[in-house]
This record gives C-alpha cells, sequence and structure tokens, in this order.
C-alpha cells in the first residue's frame, strides 16, 4: 500500500470476539489500521424487539462518528440480513455512503459475492443461533439459489453468549457439517471465536471456511483497493478474487 488505510467497523455492542479478531487480521497488512463504532445489539432473535436492534437510523449514528476519523471503507460486522433479508443490507450501505461519502459493505454482502465468484452452490452453515433464526437464513440462502446441505446451530440467543462458545466445539460443528461435502462452510456470525481456526479447518477437512469475520476484512479491502491476498495466514477465502 501506497498510503495508510483506514478500516472503518461497526459492531454490535456485547460482541467481544470480532475486535480482537478483525484487529489481528488487518494487523499484517503495512499501514493499515481498523477502527470501530458501537451500536447497541444484546439479543438474536425474531421479536420485535430484537429485530428493532438494527434500525437503520442507529447504525448510521455509528457509520457518522467512523466518518469523523476518515477511514476509506466502512463495513458492517454483522450477519443481520441473514434473517432480515439481504435487501435489508443493500440499503444500509446505500444510506451510509449517501450519509457519509464513504463505500460501505458488510459481512453478509462479502459472503454472497465469494459464493458467487467461485460458484459455490453447496454450502454448509455452523452458527450459535436459535431454531428460528436459523430457519429463517437457511430460507434466505435457498432462495439466493444455494443448496444447504447441512447445518449446525446451538440455541443461543443472548449475544454476549456466542463469544464464550470454545472454537473446539466449533471444530466438532465443522466436523459434522463437512461430512454433507459441501463446497464451503460458513461461521455465520461475527461473535464466534472461528476466524483463527481457518487454516486448521482448511488443511484438515479440505474445504475453505468463510468466517464472517474475515469476510467482512475481505470486502472492505476490496472497496479499499487493498488486495486481499497480502492477508494470509486466515484462510483460502483471502487468496480468492
Amino acid at each position: 500500500m501506497s498510503r495508510p488505510v483506514r478500516l472503518g467497523v461497526l459492531t454490535p455492542s456485547s460482541n467481544t470476539a470480532l475486535e480482537p479478531l478483525t484487529s489481528a487480521l488487518v494487523g499484517g497488512l503495512p499501514g493499515a489500521s481498523v477502527h470501530f463504532s458501537r451500536f447497541k445489539v444484546t439479543e438474536i432473535a425474531l421479536d420485535d424487539r430484537a429485530l428493532g436492534q438494527f434500525d437503520d437510523s442507529k447504525i448510521l449514528a455509528a457509520a457518522e462518528l467512523l466518518a469523523d476519523a476518515k477511514v476509506d471503507a466502512i463495513g458492517w460486522s454483522g450477519t443481520s440480513s441473514g434473517w432480515l433479508g439481504f435487501d435489508a443490507d443493500l440499503r444500509l450501505c446505500e444510506r451510509i455512503r449517501e450519509r457519509t461519502g464513504i463505500p460501505a459493505t458488510t459481512a453478509v454482502l462479502a459472503l454472497n459475492e465469494l459464493l458467487a465468484l467461485h460458484g459455490v452452490k453447496r454450502l454448509a452453515f455452523v452458527t450459535p443461533y436459535t431454531d428460528d433464526v436459523q430457519a429463517r437464513i437457511v430460507a434466505n440462502y435457498r432462495a439466493l439459489g444455494i443448496d444447504v446441505v447441512a447445518e449446525r446451530h446451538l440455541g443461543i440467543r443472548v449475544n454476549h453468549d456466542f463469544a464464550q462458545v470454545d472454537p473446539q466445539n466449533l471444530l466438532a460443528l465443522m466436523r459434522e457439517v463437512a461430512e454433507h461435502k459441501p463446497q464451503a462452510i460458513t461461521t455465520f456470525c461475527t461473535n464466534l471465536r472461528a476466524a483463527a481456526m481457518a487454516q486448521q479447518v482448511e488443511r484438515e477437512l479440505a474445504i475453505p471456511l468463510l468466517d464472517t469475520v474475515s469476510t467482512t476484512v475481505w470486502g472492505l479491502l476490496r472497496i479499499a483497493g487493498v488486495p486481499t491476498e497480502q492477508v494470509t495466514g486466515w484462510g483460502e477465502l483471502f487468496q480468492w478474487r
């Protein structure tokens, strides 16, 4: 990179996993830095109170704070459009650009771009979510033309608790879904401590791991004009383009 690149990340308030993971991902890039802005998210569910946490006005206020830091790109490191519908993220990115003049992406839009770029049609999900949230995510991906060949979820509602899931438990779930021969596995939640496991998972299972903390960074680097292949040690996806 010929000049410093600043990446802005929108973070759920109760998330404790994505900030250290994102900082570590970006930390190997000379001249790059990552900056965070939080808005209130404490639970993941389909009732009105939980869905109201993702009102655009709250997210846009957090994005405006990132704009004060003159970041080059803004990413929503959250998977809410998995159950809200992908159009929610498209609208959010448009509104962030209108409000701040800064291009934006999200964990889910970047994941979907990766799936399209590499022709992934057989996908497996590992998430911490409840039955109804997981069913909504699976239905939205099937409507996108993705065959969800396997899924595992943990039935947790409290967002803070997602980060407490032992990575070895996540690995066990990934081994289970791998038996169904997906083209990729996604750990679909940015409060799971899974991103750093990519090399181990890919070496053992010979299946790419598309963790959503990592897809956020991939998307941010793309729109900031930074070659993603400069990120090494965090899985195959950064070598995809």
